[in-house]
């Protein structure tokens, strides 16, 4: 017997009593765009997920293919009818056992989707903005550039976010030096300059990022750059914008009394639709 909520009751009423993710975050995910049927970055996702399945020493199904996951998505966003474009996490979590040594390794996972309105990226000419968040501070390590489900600092940011009036926050590592936004890598435009932090100072390994490091690597006169950020460096920027998979690139309109334009963010973006389109 348990007591939920301040009732008896028995412990097979609530799934959650033994699993792992929610007792101890021993779980990692993706979350994909699927746009037209079609998962996007699908074998970027897939290796991702694989590689942060081994970090944290999780048994990986044999059937536990590319082939296998992409449709186990598509079967999920079409029983839902949104597969036209729709956002898709899968959850993998270890099976339940132990305390924080597992009695087994191997895993179940979760696929869960929801619809979205457009299927091209695109941003608002909106004002955005932002600021530093340091009550809290990831650490330089591997385990900071995969997806875990322990995001507390990401929850914990966006609600000082929230009740600050703003839009998103910028992470810091225990260097003190800017890793990424609540929701996304970050980009940073001075002059020519595309710039942003190397996955070593503990920003995710983002699926876009890596889209958008490959796009601005083929725009002439734009030298593209993978070195530290300190805060003070976001004063002098030219522009600020923030990548994920479902956004696709959101720039940032202000930093503190800083104002930034979006001229490079929307040439990428641009490129970027321009490439999903092809796929």
């Amino acid at each position: 017997m348990i007591n939920f909520n301040g009732t008896i009751v028995s412990e097979d009423a609530n799934i959650l009593t033994q699993n792992r993710a929610f007792l101890y975050g021993d779980g990692v995910f993706e979350t994909v765009k699927v746009l037209n049927n079609k998962v996007l970055f699908l074998e970027d996702h897939y290796f991702r997920l694989m590689s942060s399945m081994r970090v944290v020493r999780m048994e990986i199904p044999m059937n536990f293919t590319m082939e296998y996951l992409e449709e186990q998505i598509l079967s999920t966003v079409n029983e839902n009818s949104i597969a036209h474009s729709s956002r898709a996490r899968i959850t993998v979590y270890r099976n339940d056992g132990g305390y924080y040594l597992p009695k087994i390794n191997t895993v179940s996972f979760i696929i869960s989707a929801v619809g979205l309105e457009k299927q091209l990226y695109s941003f608002d000419k909106t004002n955005y903005e932002v600021d530093l968040y340091k009550d809290f501070y990831i650490t330089k390590q591997l385990l900071s550039s995969i997806k875990t489900t322990n995001k507390i600092i990401n929850i914990t940011g966006s609600i000082f976010a929230d009740e600050n009036g703003l839009d998103n926050c910028i992470l810091l590592n225990d260097s003190k030096n800017v890793v990424e936004a609540l929701q996304g890598n970050l980009f940073m435009v001075l002059g020519d300059k595309l710039i942003t932090p190397p996955v070593s100072e503990g920003c995710l390994n983002g699926v876009m990022r890596k889209q958008i490091l490959s796009l601005a690597n083929k725009i002439a006169n734009l030298e593209v750059i993978e070195e530290v950020i300190s805060p003070f460096d976001l004063q002098k920027a030219d522009e600020l914008f923030i990548t994920n998979v479902i956004k696709g690139i959101q720039p940032i309109t202000q930093y503190r009394k800083k104002s930034f334009s979006t001229t490079r963010s929307a040439e990428i973006l641009e490129k970027l639709n321009e490439m999903i389109g092809t796929i």
